[in-house]
């Protein structure tokens, strides 16, 4: 009887122990289509996770969690990575980000041509002035300060930015069309050394733009040179998409070849109709470099239109000096018939848009002036017809009156292409927009249906409904690709060890809703996604959390052994 008492005593004690014992994972992710980033095929499994980071990928994960995601009948895959983010002002007033968290973004990597730091006070003093519908002060003056106000404020995903070269170039020369001296070189060449140092993923330059369409190329190479020496790497926005296509694009491969860096090429698109049948020429340009032993590499958006401003309709002499100088010039007569004469000649030589897209395709989103907002949704072509005035005009009224380069849609690419490039293997992805949400600020400009549904429209039209490429190719390419092109060693695969950042979708069901009639319409589809170990997205809406960090380069001197001067030439691609 002794023994029977002490018996179940013992049960009893071993009971209460295993009932009180800390569950083994955080969260475990059960039963779904496990697609790892690799490309290779799905298997059905579990995902588990214990603080930030992957513990078990497998068929069952032994043990329990604090929290189960059931994930039955949908995909599991890396968190998604946004190769060309524009939410450096978004983030500021709403840190979820809703319109790409909802699409599964978990990464969101800034800095095309523009920066935000490092700043000068007079930077600082004229980004404010220029500010449109989203304001906030500016506190900070290097990237690496506004990265981590970021993450201090609070954000649903990661965040990562390149140094940008028209920042580095303005902060040393300002914003007029000049050359550096040797020693302003030296200026600038430091500054891209400080602010790799500070954790930025390489230099970024957006060269269709004033003042960054100023640099030459021995200038860009100078700043690429120290970003490749620190392990990073050059991404562009090329000194043309359209009538010198191939000609950019061998400036950039010269670029990298000659920096030491790898390169890549922001949203690579063959601009304007009688541009569409390069991209043949283009694709064996940037095949025979890789060929050749260089890593050069592309993202895309999936659409067949771009956006930004009524500048990259003007040439760019007129707009040295800045947006007060360019606008100041616009009111002088003569000036302006230079200018309208330059809009109308195909043959001129800076990168003109709506020349491709003609004021038919060319459609207005963005106005600072609020007398000017009820022409959002309008064409440039339907303004100019009400107001008896050519478009080359009214471009350059619409500018005046706004005080800005008014934001604009430009329809220039061949839906074919499109498809296309979809399905290249070095090619990953980037919204080239913000993340933002139909409500509050966001609300008083329209944008481009990029921003709600690039990454869904992908899963959707080109690998589910039109079969471009497969599944698990697409996960790789929004995933694991970018982690690699970016360095990053432990973000972008489902593997124990790594970041925890997790999508969980339906593809059967993932949509994108948005439109360029109605653009700010959230995609659908995406359940849960998970942010360093934590659920930032539950049920398809966003959580209280927000687990985002900020993600550093390889020149990051929190890193073991790192910082350029100190592991300068030491890294591997």
């Amino acid at each position: 009887m002794k023994r029977r008492l002490a018996a179940l005593t013992l049960a009893a004690a071993l009971l209460a122990t295993a009932a009180t014992a800390a569950p083994a994972y955080d969260l475990i992710i059960r039963g779904g289509r496990i697609y790892d980033g690799s490309g290779g095929a799905p298997v059905r499994g579990d995902v588990a996770i214990k603080g930030e980071r992957i513990v078990y990928v497998g068929p069952h994960a032994p043990g329990a969690a604090r929290k189960t995601v059931d994930a039955n009948g949908k995909a599991v895959a890396p968190g998604f990575i946004n190769m060309l983010s524009w939410s450096n002002d978004s983030l500021m007033v709403d840190g979820r980000g809703l319109s790409e968290l909802k699409q599964g973004i978990t990464l969101e990597v800034m800095g095309e041509g523009d920066s935000m730091g490092p700043l000068t006070p007079r930077m600082k003093a004229l980004a404010v002035q220029r500010m449109g519908d989203i304001k906030y002060p500016i506190g900070w003056t290097s990237l690496d300060e506004y990265l981590r106000g970021l993450q201090a404020r609070g954000v649903s995903m990661n965040v990562a930015s390149f140094v940008g070269a028209a920042t580095v170039r303005i902060a040393v020369l300002g914003e007029d069309d000049v050359d550096p001296t040797p020693g302003q070189l030296r200026a600038m060449r430091a500054l891209v050394v400080t602010t790799m140092e500070d954790g930025a993923m390489g230099v970024g330059s957006s060269i269709i733009y004033a003042p960054g369409s100023y640099a030459e190329t021995d200038e860009l190479t100078a700043l690429v040179t120290e970003a490749g020496r620190c392990g990073g790497f050059y991404i562009s926005h090329m000194r043309s998409e359209g009538d010198r296509l191939i000609e950019a694009i061998d400036e950039l491969i010269a670029i990298s070849k000659r920096s030491g860096a790898p390169a890549e090429i922001y949203h690579l698109k063959a601009a304007g109709r009688a541009n569409w049948g390069k991209l043949d020429t283009a694709l064996a340009h940037i095949e025979a470099a890789r060929a050749a032993g260089q890593r050069i590499t592309a993202d895309m958006y999936t659409y067949p239109a771009g956006s930004t401003g009524l500048d990259a309709a003007m040439p760019t002499w007129v707009q040295a000096g800045g947006v007060e100088t360019w606008i100041g010039r616009l009111k002088d007569p003569a000036t302006r018939a230079r200018v309208i004469g330059e809009m109308r000649d195909d043959r001129a030589g800076f990168e003109n848009l709506m020349h491709h897209a003609g004021a038919e395709g060319t459609l207005l989103v963005g106005f600072r002036n609020p007398k000017l907002k009820p022409l959002t949704g309008k064409t440039l072509a339907q303004v100019a017809k009400a107001r008896g005035e050519s478009p080359e005009d009214t471009a350059i009224d619409l500018v005046i009156e706004d005080g800005s380069r008014v934001q604009v849609v430009y329809f220039l690419m061949s839906d074919e292409n499109v498809a296309r490039e979809t399905a290249l293997p070095w090619m990953s992805f980037g919204s080239d927009a913000e993340g933002q949400a139909p409500e509050g600020p966001f609300l008083l400009s329209s944008t481009h249906p990029r921003a709600y549904g690039n990454v869904a429209r992908l899963l959707a039209k080109y690998v589910r409904d039109e079969q471009r490429l497969t599944l698990a190719e697409a996960v790789r390419k929004l995933s694991a690709l970018p982690a690699h092109n970016l360095g990053l060693h432990d973000r972008g695969m489902l593997q124990a060890g790594d970041y925890a950042d997790v999508v969980v979708f339906d593809p059967a069901t993932v949509q994108d809703h948005a439109t360029f009639e109605k653009p700010q319409q959230f995609a659908t589809g995406v359940s849960e996604v998970v942010v360093n170990g934590q659920l930032a997205l539950e049920y398809g809406e966003a959580t209280t959390a927000r687990p985002g960090q900020v993600v550093r380069g390889r020149g990051w001197t929190g890193w073991k052994d790192g910082g350029c001067r100190k592991s300068a030439g030491n890294w591997s691609w």
